[in-house]
């Protein structure tokens, strides 16, 4: 059998790289039962390597005149506090640090679109081929970019809402809250439908807050896997498309991927920052 039977369309080559480590094949739209192991993977990684990132310049920090390392640090700490204090009015010794949390950790999973979107599939086909590893490693499905798996975002913004929740009860008190949600925006005398405009608003900023991220990288992570089937074109306009088409989009995805953090961190501010308003 030659070599061009044994490769994959373009549609099979999309959807193997689309494709989860998963602990078992999804039949249904929602199941879960279903856990995605690279998207975790991922997502712990970069949540360590952020943790060690933040700890490395804290831990070498100095007053006299700062390094590199300690400039860009600082910087984005002065950033991330001019935007807590003018959104979140009230105490942000555990606000500010977590926005700047989740900025390098969003930050951090989303340049993992950066890398060859051939480069895991080829390592374990060379893994296969050298005999350390079992033929099933081949065809294994990887996906390395958690933002790009709406259970990973939606699995951020569930923990947006549990603070925004969680602020809510400590800044109003559990009364306050639970009176809050019957009596606004118009009334008491309104309580049912102030409930369901609650719950509603609730679940539409979640939802939101998870869907805009997942869009955005699932959009340019298959932006780039049609940029590389160009360069299976044998042909001139096939390469250099891919050539030139990558390095655009590339230079292009630098900004998506910080300002897709930005906004994921501002957004987280605002909803906390709504939890410490009366209405």
């Amino acid at each position: 059998m030659s070599a061009t039977e044994n490769a994959p369309t373009a549609s099979e080559y999309i959807v193997h790289h689309l494709g989860h480590l998963s602990t078992h094949h999804q039949d249904k739209i929602v199941d879960f039962s279903i856990l995605n192991y690279d998207t975790i993977f991922w997502s712990v990684f970069c949540g360590i390597v952020g943790s060690l990132v933040l700890w490395l310049a804290a831990r070498k920090a100095t007053s006299g005149v700062p390094g590199r390392f300690q400039a860009a640090v600082e910087i984005l700490v002065e950033m991330v506090e001019e935007q807590s204090k003018g959104i979140v009015h009230g105490d942000r010794t555990f606000i500010a640090p977590m926005a700047l949390t989740v900025f390098i950790w969003v930050a951090l999973m989303n340049a993992l679109d950066f890398l060859p979107v051939d480069l895991f599939s080829g390592l374990f086909r060379l893994l296969v081929g050298l005999g350390v590893a079992p033929e099933s490693l081949a065809d294994m499905h990887h996906r390395v970019v958690p933002t790009a798996d709406l259970n990973g975002t939606i699995g951020i913004s569930l923990g947006v809402l549990a603070l925004m929740l969680y602020y809510s009860v400590k800044i109003k008190g559990l009364g306050g809250f639970l009176h809050e949600l019957v009596s606004a925006p118009f009334g008491i005398k309104m309580a049912p439908f102030n409930l369901i405009l609650q719950v509603i608003e609730f679940a539409a900023k979640t939802v939101s807050l998870g869907m805009r991220l997942f869009g955005n990288m699932f959009a340019g992570e298959l932006l780039f896997l049609l940029i590389a089937l160009l360069g299976s074109m044998a042909t001139v306009f096939g390469v250099a498309g891919h050539l030139i088409a990558g390095s655009i989009w590339a230079i292009f995805h630098i900004l998506i991927v910080f300002l897709q953090a930005f906004i994921f961190m501002m957004l987280t501010l605002v909803y906390v920052g709504q939890a410490h308003e009366h209405h």
